[in-house]
């Protein structure tokens, strides 16, 4: 099939290329209509856990009543707040009255004490906003921006709204200052290594560049019927990068070879098609697959992250199977211009790497003593997993010259009693039950440190109140987690007894509800990848030892790159070394999204070289010469595929968001040491061991069809035009 339709393809090439260029003006009208506006910076699960159903009571009993949600703290180290010159500084920020404020508290309407700093140098300006919330945070920044220094005065703010911005506009940061200015540079010089040539190396940089475009687009369409996280366009880029340029590699450097051999262009077009496609395909289909798994998991910025890798996936493939042919039958021996002396391969058949062959040909001697080394080093490189810390990275994790860390630290600094994101005890009752219960909590959390002074509003119809419980600490800090969870656990069940109804919900609170999430749907991603994986690698090889083999190794992959992400994030070795933050946690959706990613990336080179270990095998029946020649013919390109990968994703560990630090540390550590270490010395070592019963399939599975994956050829010459003409 994919023979035929690269014959298409090849056969027609300006016509492919025109639908292309169709595909990518309609995405890019579709991305300008749709997108701008329809992501959001927030991340919550889809369930009814308790936050969600709190925020729903105030949503139904408070329509047109917003509590605060942003903090403006304005500070002289000169005037007092009672001087009448500090009164005048806070009626210059001109807040009341505007469209995009829906109230705003002064101490000197409501003579609140908690509203003011204990040195009688600052004062706090809570602050809710009207309208759409994104537009009226960048209005109030906008305006606390302009008065910042004026007169000696100090003003800052911090809040939900305003850490929202700031998290999403350092996304777009990292995503133009990382992934594209580091990630895609550092692609092409490992593209010109590997092909020694401009032309070559840009034929893949060309196909992501057009599969991230049209996945874009195809963004923009989801984006405008569901909820999207912004994150979804930073997953869709690095991914797109990734797959788009690893899927391209292995298509030219077939066309390439198999020109080299002597094949026509046309005809090199179709073997091209009918094998490395047909192994892009496959690797594909199975990412595709893993990253499905994903959307399995309630929570909303894990299937952002799942829907921009799943469409860019599908882009890349069509791209790869499509759009690929076509150029390369104009471009024909042109591919290989621009080449650069002493660097890369015009092609020809795979050259046996003498590096990896001496590697490999040293641990075949003694594979018992290889494999128990290196799996005790990967055991040990694994081993801070256990002390693992799943969180999220809060406002403090923000780099200092953000407005809302600028904010925070204000925050801290003069009211350190006070919180960005205070909890919310949602009451439903009898008006007699909820105020006496407000009563007793607000006597209780009196006697609690941790607590501000709660503050509590009834709705207007007088079933729902609402308590404000300002939480000291950074709302995702673990600090304030154990305060809300006391809230949950013992402080709100016993102020609010039956039949009254109490639940807490904030920020923190919700974050608390997606760490369950991620710990409930872990095992079952787990599961499902797997079993998929094994699925797919028993069709492919037939063989449930090879299969086993490939997942257990991909595990101790994993295993290795969640504890050295403990290693370096959490107890911080070498963090500073790396630019990374010094976090106390790791986020609660880096180890799921990890190893799904992992599996689904690593699939592209472990199909590519146990194919090639099981063709040579189905030909000679040895399985040494099997191991040797299939890891030296394969080594170049693999090595190749692997660092591209590594390069793009040490783009998004180049950014300021820990999580993203995190994310692409991850990735690239555990893609380098399966390069490596699991390709040149677990695989050659277990492959050794294990000898004839690599290749073990039970008879009961006799009847699975046998796939494949880099297809054969059924002549020895084909003939090209006859072929196109057919296809």
């Amino acid at each position: 099939m994919t023979g035929r339709l690269a014959a298409a393809c090849a056969r027609h090439p300006w016509r492919t290329i025109g639908a292309w260029v169709s595909a990518i003006v309609l995405a890019f009208v579709l991305t300008g209509a749709l997108l701008p506006g329809s992501l959001t910076s927030e991340g919550h699960v889809t369930s009814s856990p308790e936050s969600i159903r709190a925020s729903r009571l105030v949503d139904a009993h408070f329509p047109t009543s917003n509590g605060p949600t942003e903090l403006v703290v304005v500070r002289s180290e000169r005037l007092a707040v009672t001087d009448p010159a500090f009164a005048a500084e806070v009626d210059r920020l001109a807040v009341a009255g505007q469209p995009w404020i829906a109230h705003a508290v002064s101490w000197y309407q409501t003579h609140d004490p908690s509203l003011v700093s204990a040195d009688r140098h600052a004062l706090l300006v809570p602050i809710a906003l009207a309208g759409e919330a994104a537009t009226s945070a960048k209005s109030l920044i906008d305006v606390v921006n302009a008065q910042d220094g004026r007169n000696g005065f100090a003003v800052s703010i911090t809040g939900e709204e305003t850490t929202n911005q700031d998290f999403a506009s350092l996304s777009q940061k990292d995503l133009e200052s990382g992934e594209l200015s580091f990630g895609l540079p550092a692609a092409l010089i490992v593209l010109v290594l590997v092909f020694g040539s401009l032309v070559a190396a840009g034929l893949p940089l060309l196909l992501a560049i057009v599969s991230i475009l049209v996945a874009l687009g195809l963004t923009a369409v989801t984006a405008h019927q569901y909820q999207l996280s912004v994150f979804a366009v930073n997953m869709l880029v690095g991914m797109g990068l990734a797959l788009g340029i690893d899927y391209a590699l292995f298509v030219v450097s077939r066309f390439r070879e198999e020109r080299a051999a002597g094949r026509e262009r046309d005809e090199a077009i179709l073997v091209a098609g009918s094998t490395a496609s047909r192994a892009v395909l496959f690797s594909g289909s199975a990412f595709v697959l893993a990253m499905v798994g994903l959307l399995l998991v309630e929570s909303t910025i894990m299937r952002s992250l799942a829907a921009g890798a799943i469409l860019v996936g599908i882009v890349s493939v069509a791209a790869a199977l499509t759009l690929l042919p076509a150029v390369l039958r104009l471009l024909g021996d042109r591919v290989n211009a621009l080449k650069i002396p002493g660097i890369g391969t015009t092609g020809g058949p795979a050259p046996q790497s003498r590096f990896f062959g001496s590697i490999v040909g040293a641990v075949m001697r003694r594979p018992a003593l290889w494999l128990g080394c290196t799996v005790v080093l990967m055991l040990a490189a694994a081993s801070p997993l256990l002390g693992m810390n799943i969180g999220a990275s809060g406002i403090s994790t923000l780099p200092d010259s953000l407005a809302s860390k600028q904010g925070y630290l204000a925050l801290v600094r003069s009211f350190p009693g006070a919180g960005a994101s205070p909890a919310t005890v949602v009451v439903q009752g009898s008006p007699a039950a909820m105020s006496a219960g407000v009563a007793r909590l607000e006597q209780v959390l009196a006697r609690t440190p941790g607590f501000g002074p709660p503050t509590s509003r009834v709705s207007p119809d007088g079933k729902v109140t609402v308590v404000t419980v300002p939480v000291s600490a950074d709302a995702l800090s673990e600090r304030a987690q154990s305060d809300v969870r006391a809230l949950r656990r013992t402080l709100v069940p016993a102020a609010f007894p039956a039949p009254a109804t109490a639940l807490v919900g904030g920020r923190t609170a919700e974050n608390l509800d997606y760490f369950q999430v991620m710990d409930f749907w872990l095992p079952i991603v787990f599961v499902f990848v797997l079993g998929l994986s094994f699925v797919l690698l028993t069709a492919a090889f037939r063989s449930v030892v090879v299969a086993a083999t490939a997942i257990a190794l991909n595990l101790l992959s994993v295993s290795a790159a969640y504890g050295l992400l403990v290693l370096v994030f959490q107890r911080g070795w070498l963090a500073g070394l790396f630019g990374f933050r010094h976090v106390d946690t790791i986020e609660a959706w880096v180890p799921l999204f990890l190893f799904a990613v992992l599996f689904g990336l690593s699939m592209d080179y472990q199909v590519f070289l146990l194919s090639r270990i099981r063709e040579r095998y189905s030909a000679t029946g040895d399985n040494d010469d099997a191991i040797a020649f299939g890891i030296g013919s394969t080594a170049r390109l693999i090595t190749g595929a692997a660092l591209i990968i590594v390069a793009v994703f040490s783009g998004f560990a180049a950014g300021d968001l820990v999580m993203f630090q995190q994310m692409g540390f991850g990735v690239a550590i555990a893609l380098l040491v399966d390069a490596t270490i699991v390709r040149t010395i677990l695989v050659p070592a277990s492959m050794k061991l294990l000898g004839q019963r690599n290749w073990y399939l039970p008879r009961a599975l006799e009847w699975l069809p046998h796939v494949e994956v880099e297809g054969h050829e059924t002549q020895p010459r084909l003939r090209p035009q006859e072929e196109l003409d057919g296809a």
